[in-house]
């Protein structure tokens, strides 16, 4: 798995995506994810890595089977919370 932190003023933003999805685009009608290396492909984790580093942000920007699975196994979000573009799954968290 990728991951890569972005900063603004007010939030911290989980940018992470499976492996093998960096750098493609799906797109399923009009709905369209572009999972580009600039904002995803950062630092390789692992589940564990991943699941530390979801603790400490306040949006998540997710794709990808293994990705999301980590943020359901952790609590962030349900299977219905995700949606699929192009076969592939991809759910936005935002946390207050």
């Amino acid at each position: 798995m990728f991951m890569k932190i972005h900063k603004t003023e007010q939030d911290i933003i989980l940018a992470a995506c499976d492996e093998e999805l960096a750098g493609k685009t799906f797109r399923d009608g009009v709905a369209k994810i572009d999972v580009s290396e600039i904002f995803y492909k950062g630092q390789q984790v692992d589940g564990a890595g991943l699941s530390e580093r979801m603790k400490d942000v306040s949006i998540m920007n997710l794709v990808g089977d293994e990705v999301i699975a980590v943020a359901i196994q952790e609590g962030y979000v349900t299977e219905g919370d995700v949606i699929l573009i192009g076969g592939v799954k991809h759910v936005q968290v935002v946390l207050m």
